[in-house]
């Protein structure tokens, strides 16, 4: 899966013949799995048509203020377009659009929202070899860098003008490429390895039964895709779920029992930055399975259970430079035992959450959790759901890390 997956990109699009190529552009785009709109100005739509963008983007491409055509005359706003986006890319860019963009120049829609984003802009340039090499456009280029602007590099090749030389808008390929690159590398973190725990283990009483609990591995799945969303390759040790996850940055190593995750957790620990573990570890298991299904004969059942090893614990023991996260799940007493497991496992960092708090626990969509680090700074946090709690962890290791 491509860093772009869910992002929503805003492409400009100005009058320059490379227009042409955006085509190819928002198809590699939506390829990644990014949200695409399309804004352009009004000369540009003499190289490529808005029905072609608006046909390959699914959404509306926009060229005015207002939809002249409608009679209704809806206004386009700039600043929604602007605020909309992850990221702006502008392609072609061309000497006359730049040199507005450097200047704050704005008499079209598509300079209104690059004066209205908040987000990264990349230009990527496109005109003839004398233009590119022109005092004003070089001057354009370093006012644009200085107002953070990322530039696209042109490359060399045959341009409209019948000359060889610098000024080719880079390939689509290329953009799609050196975006995904420059996103990865600013990434807190990038090359970064971390281990993840999640969703319950199944601990087995007979070939058809077993001692289980009521985890969906949400949280921790949400966590894995937060951590790879920041750049790090992830492992994802996870019990029985039905969570699914399609990222390349995650490998998941499936396992089923509570010593599975304890072997598994072991062979990985060793060489991760951050580990983090949020699966529901059966507490117990059977001391003895059978080998055969178990007849229904007797009115009851007597089970001898016997403890699981404490993975969180036995890495605490052996970790050097890990960032170890744990999970305390509570019902009472809830700050003391959590702050008791911190120390006494050797944790940088427990998220307490309490059974007690409404939307929150097994088998929901959100989750409401406070963060204890190791010199007992307590974060409390409001009900949110488990996609916006995994940002908060990890904006909170991030923090503790640099720290």
């Amino acid at each position: 899966m491509s860093i772009l997956s869910g992002k929503n990109i805003l492409l400009g699009i100005s009058a320059g013949i490379a227009a042409y190529k955006t085509a190819s552009l928002v198809r590699l785009f939506i390829k990644a799995g990014a949200n695409v709109k399309v804004v352009m100005t009004p000369a540009s739509k003499d190289f490529i048509t808005p029905l072609t963008l608006s046909t390959l983007s699914k959404n509306p491409v926009h060229s005015s203020f207002t939809n002249e055509e409608d009679t209704n005359e809806v206004w386009n706003n700039h600043v929604e377009l602007g605020l909309w986006a992850d990221y702006f890319i502008i392609a072609p860019a061309t000497a006359n659009t730049m040199s507005k963009m450097a200047n704050g120049v704005c008499d079209n829609l598509l300079l209104a929202t690059y004066l209205s984003a908040k987000c990264p802009v990349y230009f990527a340039p496109a005109m003839d070899l004398d233009m590119y090499k022109h005092a004003s456009t070089l001057a354009s280029f370093k006012k644009l860098k200085a107002f953070n602007n990322i530039i696209i590099p042109a490359a060399s090749g045959e341009l409209a003008s019948g000359l060889v030389g610098e000024g080719r808008m880079a390939e689509p390929e290329d953009i799609v490429s050196f975006l995904e690159n420059d996103i990865l590398n600013k990434l807190p973190l990038r090359n970064k390895k971390v281990l993840i725990t999640a969703g319950p283990t199944y601990e087995a009483i007979d070939p058809v039964r077993f001692i289980g609990n009521h985890s969906s591995g949400k949280m921790g799945f949400e966590l894995a895709k937060a951590a790879a969303n920041l750049g790090a390759e992830v492992t994802l040790i996870s019990g029985p779920t039905q969570q699914k996850v399609n990222h390349s940055l995650i490998h998941l190593v499936p396992v089923i029992s509570a010593q599975e995750m304890y072997d598994a957790a072991h062979q990985y620990f060793k060489d991760v930055d951050i580990a983090i573990l949020s699966a529901a570890v059966a507490d117990y298991k059977p001391l003895k399975a059978a080998t055969q299904k178990i007849k229904k004969n007797d009115t009851t059942l007597t089970l001898e259970l016997t403890k699981t090893k404490d993975i969180l614990a036995s890495l605490g023991q052996i970790k050097t430079n890990q960032f170890l996260v744990g999970f305390a799940l509570e019902t009472n007493n809830e700050l003391e035992n959590a702050k008791g497991k911190l120390k006494k496992k050797n944790l940088n960092l427990i998220v307490l959450n309490s059974l007690n708090d409404k939307g929150a626990g097994f088998k929901k969509e959100t989750n409401k959790v406070t963060l204890i680090d190791n010199k007992e700074n307590i974060t409390a946090y409001a009900l949110k759901s488990k996609t916006e709690v995994a940002t908060d962890i990890f904006n909170q290791i991030i923090k503790q890390i640099h720290a």
